[in-house]
């Protein structure tokens, strides 16, 4: 799973920071995000936090007036993580201590994963 990019949005809709981590044109930003606010402003507190759009799963959350939005590609499911939960955990504990990230280099995070797959 991707991350492809990262809103924060007011709740007039208005973009406060994008951050975008493949390339899309300035016409094809602004519609995307322009879809994407107007679909999860749309949505209620009772309505969960995930949205499909386009090709993209949407995660998105509120902090007082702000809409933090998380786009990432959809083409893997949470059965990845269920299958490889020891996995997941490992790699939580590597980044994480004490709730305060202490590692954010993917290779030295995923190294030692690595080395236990070659070893098993």
């Amino acid at each position: 799973m991707t991350i492809t990019f990262v809103l924060l949005v007011n709740r007039q809709g208005q973009t406060r920071l994008a951050q975008y981590y493949e390339y899309l044109s300035i016409e094809e930003r602004r519609a995307l995000e322009g879809e994407i606010v107007r679909k999860c402003l749309a949505r209620s507190d009772q309505q969960c936090s995930f949205v499909e759009h386009r090709n993209y799963k949407i995660i998105y959350r509120r902090y007082a007036s702000l809409f933090f939005l998380v786009g990432v590609d959809g083409d893997e499911c949470e059965l990845d993580i269920m299958f490889h939960l020891e996995k997941a955990h490992f790699m939580l504990e590597e980044m994480v201590m004490n709730g305060c990230i202490v590692e954010i280099n993917k290779q030295n995070i995923l190294t030692p994963i690595q080395l236990m797959d070659k070893s098993s």
